[in-house]
């Protein structure tokens, strides 16, 4: 990262918690308030998003010295345990005004713990037409709490200068073909510190959602585990990517240390040249442009399949952005920075400038192609879709991704393993559906190749 976001963001990572709740009131209910005629209303943003940090400060910047309602946003990065920060926030009384949701579990977890206000109430008939409404992602029993701004493809990112080392003329299309040709990348690059494989396994849920369920999601299966057709769990998708993954470490494909290794300090490391393909979203453009400047020549290039063959689509992730706090006393001030943010002289340059593929159709019918190295290759095609959102539930013991993370360090019996995960899911969506918190129906017809192309321009 520039060393002005760095510095800029580590100031406001050094506020207490107190300063993010509390506070004025609206401008127009300062005399209610207590508040003095002329004093600024005061909100908090927090995000966990680095990628687009300089250009997201720069558009609060620009709203802080240019709007006429006397708003002053401060910017909060929590780049690290997000979703444990705002419960502590919450719980605490001192939850920002307005925080970044994201797609799947995240927002549905939100909503279940009831942080986001539903803003139905402020939304013009002009920004329903703009704005898609999708159940599950931003809109639930009815009632919206966030709007699209952008969606994230998954790819295969790779550095071509050790490709071409190697002798490698292509990109792995299965699982085989990754796990030999990391350890040919590994072979030409371990002398100068460069191995074949890497992923973020400091944090097990990261490290898998964006690289083991978008190759679950092409080959066919839930990229959470979840079977529509049967409305149950049945993790056995992720058998042959668990294996695979254990034999690239096996094997010392993989990068030392990496199972305490978090997504950027990762970054870092294949931006140097050391790293020599791992899977994630179309946010690393961005990253390689301003985070940190690539030294390398690096391309992406679609995930790889099971066997070679697409039976799915790669899931098209996003639905939602920013959302108001149900507990903000600031509701309406939190409002008029949010619909600046939506607006389109904000979400036009998002696009163009390859921080995110826009979702919004009235963006993508006017944006000009992203002109931002790399961003080629993650440009929706005829393989990425949107997948419907699996049931969110509650699992005694641990979750699927640090059972199958545990196996690939220690090893044991991959089958009692999953049958094991399956069980606790289905013990725990059965509980959810007696509860009436989940409703699920099966669906025999449901065929995941069907989704394929939804995002295709």
């Amino acid at each position: 990262m520039k060393k002005t976001a760095v510095t800029a963001m580590g100031l406001v990572l050094s506020m207490s918690l107190a300063a993010c709740g509390g506070g004025a009131t609206d401008t127009k209910n300062s005399a209610a308030s207590g508040a003095k005629p002329g004093e600024k209303t005061k909100i908090t943003y927090w995000t966990l998003d680095r990628h687009d940090a300089d250009y997201i400060k720069e558009m609060i910047e620009k709203f802080n010295s240019t709007n006429k309602d006397n708003i002053e946003v401060e910017l909060v990065v929590k780049a690290d345990d997000y979703a444990q920060a705002l419960d502590l926030a919450f719980a605490a009384a001192q939850a920002p005004d307005v925080f970044r949701v994201k797609e799947g579990s995240a927002i549905q977890t939100f909503y279940k713990k009831g942080y986001m206000a539903p803003i139905d109430g402020y939304l013009t008939d002009e920004q329903k037409k703009k704005f898609p409404a999708m159940p599950d992602q931003n809109q639930f029993d009815g009632k919206m709490y966030s709007l699209p701004n952008y969606g994230s493809t998954m790819r295969l990112v790779y550095n071509k200068d050790l490709f071409d080392k190697a002798g490698i003329t292509k990109p792995p299309t299965t699982l085989a073909e990754m796990v030999d040709t990391a350890k040919k990348l590994t072979a030409v690059g371990k002398s100068t510190g460069a191995y074949g494989f890497a992923l973020p396994f400091k944090n097990p849920a990261g490290a898998w959602n964006r690289s083991a369920r978008v190759i679950a999601e092409l080959s066919g299966y839930g990229g959470f585990g979840y079977d529509f057709k049967t409305a149950r769990y049945d993790m056995s998708g992720f058998k042959e990517i668990t294996k695979a993954f254990k034999q690239m470490r096996d094997d010392g494909s993989t990068l030392p240390g990496m199972e305490a290794l978090d997504i950027d300090p990762l970054r870092a490391q294949f931006a140097e040249g050391k790293i020599g393909m791992y899977l994630s979203y179309s946010s690393e453009p961005g990253v390689y442009k301003s985070q940190f400047p690539a030294k390398i020549n690096w391309s992406s290039a679609p995930a790889p399949t099971i066997d070679g063959n697409i039976k799915g689509a790669s899931g098209f992730l996003g639905g939602q952005w920013l959302a108001i706090s149900k507990d903000s006393k600031k509701k309406d001030a939190a409002w008029k920075f949010i619909s600046y943010m939506y607006g389109d002289d904000i979400l036009q340059p998002y696009h163009e400038k390859g921080y995110g593929i826009s979702m919004v159709p009235s963006i993508i019918s006017k944006a000009k192609k992203p002109e931002i190295n790399g961003i080629e290759g993650f440009l929706p095609n005829k393989y990425d879709g949107v997948w419907p959102t699996p049931p969110n539930v509650n699992v005694q013991g641990a979750k699927a991704e640090d059972a199958l993370w545990r196996y690939i360090l220690e090893g044991g019996d991959l089958d009692k393993v999953i049958a094991d995960i399956n069980k606790r899911y289905n013990d725990a969506l059965d509980k959810a559906i007696s509860s009436g918190d989940v409703k699920v129906t099966t669906d025999p017809s449901f065929d995941p190749a069907k989704m394929q192309g939804s995002f295709a321009k």
